[in-house]
């Protein structure tokens, strides 16, 4: 099983977008200022998740979402799955 996962960092004020097939072990490597992206602060939250069985639909649709480069389409996208999270 893959997750395709949306993060948010309130310091920030900034969604990241990934995959992973182990959620709660890649928020805390998220979470633990490696370097990167997400390394620059430490309270990243999952707000967002989709659920595949291959990796390659997984990939697929990471991809998809991160071509949108749209905050307002990411931020509707969370809002539709109830998340209770938006601006």
């Amino acid at each position: 099983m893959y997750f395709v996962y949306v993060l948010y960092s309130s310091a920030l004020d900034r969604y990241y977008v990934g995959y992973t097939s182990d959620l709660f072990d890649r928020l805390k490597k998220h979470n633990n200022h490696h370097r990167g992206f997400t390394g620059r602060t430490s309270d990243w939250r999952i707000v967002y998740t989709e659920i595949y069985e291959e990796k390659l639909q997984a990939m697929d649709r990471e991809q998809e979402i991160k071509s949108w480069k749209s905050r307002k389409r990411l931020i509707n996208l969370i809002s539709s799955a109830g998340s209770g999270h938006s601006d």
